[in-house]
């Protein structure tokens, strides 16, 4: 099975219809994966055969006229990393916080994986990881700043602080697929930073594009299916996750004795209410009484 993850920031006038259809043209495809619909583009990753993915693909870019590549991210999967096609208009398509940042039209410098490693070389220049804090521990660039957030709508008053200090200094910035820190990228030009670079189709395509000797990425990758985190080599990692708060699990996580599957992690222990451990705790029994009648349950795999 193909996976396949893609975004293009452009100006869209009715996102409504646009995810009427796209919702119907991937349910006949038999596609799987989440599609984000806004006024300022779409964001998706979907999984499905090869022919029908490149249909997907396709019909996008004859929808929006869009003649060269839409810069699609591939990876394989030996089993659906999703469990149903969902189509959704948001607000934003990468949620900042600031529907009014539109990259397509201002954002910094697209730099390919090829020239990645020497911009990143460079002692001038910040490197900057603009993921959350959990997909920062499972790996990063050598010498990267975590700003240290738990979504991207917290992402701003990092660059606040930062452009307070100094914007003067070359920034280079990263995430997963592109599309946060592109428009992350256009954020801190609107805040005065003069030299703003972003790695052109983000980690994924950095991993895909440089060889073993060559690569500077350390750790895995997090993604957001159920396969968790990929390894250099783009094949399913060695995390798993909590289905109580989401966030990525090592081996160690597993070990500790505040892991309860599908309850608690060491991460969400000391988060949740008795109520809210109560709700997971019957969801687990639920999950194993289904698992033992042989039916299959909507809840997370445990």
């Amino acid at each position: 099975m193909k996976v396949v993850s893609f975004y293009r920031f452009l100006d869209l006038n009715d996102p409504q219809s646009l995810c009427d259809e796209l919702q119907a043209f991937c349910d006949e495809h038999d596609l799987l994966g989440t599609i984000l619909v806004a006024s300022e583009g779409f964001n998706g990753t979907i999984a499905g055969s090869e022919d029908a993915v490149r249909a997907a693909l396709s019909w996008l870019q004859d929808c929006f006229d869009i003649t060269d590549d839409l810069d699609a991210r591939w990876t394989d999967a030996e089993e659906a990393p999703f469990r149903r096609m969902r189509v959704r208009v948001k607000k934003e398509i990468v949620t900042l916080g600031r529907p009014d940042i539109l990259p397509h039209r201002k954002t910094g410098t697209h730099v390919p994986p090829e020239r990645w490693n020497e911009l990143i070389e460079d002692p001038n220049v910040l490197v900057i990881d603009t993921r959350n804090h959990y997909e920062f521990e499972v790996g990063t660039f050598p010498g990267a700043i975590d700003p240290g957030n738990d979504s991207f709508r917290e992402f701003p008053a990092f660059a606040k602080t930062l452009a307070e200090s100094s914007t003067k200094r070359p920034l280079a910035m990263f995430c997963t697929g592109g599309i946060r820190c592109e428009k992350a990228s256009a954020l801190m030009l609107e805040l005065g930073f003069e030299e703003v670079y972003h790695l052109q189709g983000g980690i994924l395509n950095y991993l895909e594009k440089i060889p073993a000797e060559q690569n500077r990425w350390d750790g895995e990758c997090f993604v957001f299916d159920t396969r968790v985190a990929v390894d250099r080599d783009l094949a399913e990692g060695g995390y798993v996750q909590c289905h109580a708060c989401r966030r990525p699990l090592s081996s160690k996580d597993l070990a500790s004795p505040d892991y309860r599957e599908g309850v608690s992690c060491p991460r969400c222990v000391n988060e949740s209410d008795s109520e809210r451990r109560a709700r997971h705790e019957e969801r687990r029994k639920q999950v194993l009484l289904a698992r033992e009648r042989g039916e299959a349950h909507l809840g997370p795999k445990i």
